[in-house]
């Protein structure tokens, strides 16, 4: 994986916190759209965590 893909994931990731933070705070936050929220920003962490342990 190179650099740009790297940022690329880690934009994702920083973009997907924010959509995250954003509903959590709303008056009534739609808990299925967290969760997938939730599960692709935990996958887009593993994607960069095995590209820094090899």
């Amino acid at each position: 994986m190179d650099n740009a893909q790297v940022e690329e994931l880690a934009s994702k990731h920083a973009a997907l916190h924010a959509m995250i933070d954003e509903e959590e705070h709303r008056s009534h936050p739609d808990e299925d759209l967290l969760h997938r929220l939730k599960k692709e920003r935990l996958k887009l962490k593993d994607e960069l965590a095995g590209h820094f342990a090899h």
